[in-house]
């Protein structure tokens, strides 16, 4: 049986793999880095496309934290930013709603999907290894205002690199383009691009040195049921890059 992966870059890509491929959704910095720390830490995840849609899940729930931006700014009646730093503070095993204007919209657009996984420099590996099941896989990076962000393209690369190990085949020309631009790279790249540019201007360089501290030291694998991301276990990964700073 032939198995093949493909390599996007938009959130408005993802309604054209839902019928076919298992979907995995990356948004390095923050959104998918904030779904998978906020599940290790015993929270419960409920991203949301709009504010709306925010304001009447958290309705729904039972002491619910609000989390997230809007065109990089926190929304005035939210508990706190879209900061894996900021779960530091967060009371444990509340339910959290999240709402971000890149990330939780791509997962919005992968709603209807047979497959949805949650991906980010934690748990790619883990990842990697769970969607090895499927027959076709697109890896989706959130990417802002129509343009690719690097880090994205780095993680769906490196999943990407792992499933041409399993022996999956690109779909397309610029999917191999995408896994061997970025294959080796170190993550300390990342330190230069218009996402780390704008966590320091607006003050949040702390997130940047966090997730970049943190690649690959979970094993677990994330799904998104259209509703609400499920951790379907955690385990440290000992070794791995533990302080790619």
């Amino acid at each position: 049986m032939t198995r093949s992966f493909v390599v996007d870059a938009l959130p408005e890509s993802a309604p054209r793999y839902r019928g076919t491929h298992a979907l995995v959704a990356v948004d390095v910095f923050r959104a998918t880095s904030v779904i998978v720390t906020a599940l290790a830490g015993g929270h419960s995840v409920y991203p949301v496309g709009t504010l709306a849609e925010a304001l009447n899940t958290a309705g729904r729930l039972r002491q619910p934290l609000l989390a997230g931006e809007q065109a990089g700014l926190k929304p005035e009646c939210f508990d706190f930013d879209n900061s894996p730093v900021a779960l530091e503070a967060a009371p444990g095993h509340h339910p959290m709603v999240l709402l971000t204007s890149a990330g939780t919209l791509l997962l919005a657009n992968c709603r209807g999907g047979s497959a949805i996984y949650v991906a980010c420099l934690r748990n790619f590996s883990a990842t990697a290894r769970a969607v090895v099941s499927h027959r076709r896989v697109a890896l989706i990076g959130a990417g802002t205002r129509g343009q690719p962000r690097d880090e994205d393209q780095l993680v769906c690369a490196w999943i990407g690199d792992q499933l041409l190990d399993a022996g999956f085949r690109p779909e397309d020309e610029r999917t191999l383009r995408e896994v061997e631009r970025w294959r080796s790279a170190d993550p300390a790249l990342l330190r230069c691009g218009p996402s780390a540019d704008f966590l320091r201007a607006s003050g949040q360089e702390h997130d940047l040195d966090w997730v970049l501290a943190h690649v690959d030291d979970l094993d677990a694998v994330a799904i998104y049921n259209g509703q609400q991301v499920n951790l379907l276990q955690v385990a440290p990964t000992a070794g791995l890059m533990a302080d790619a700073t």
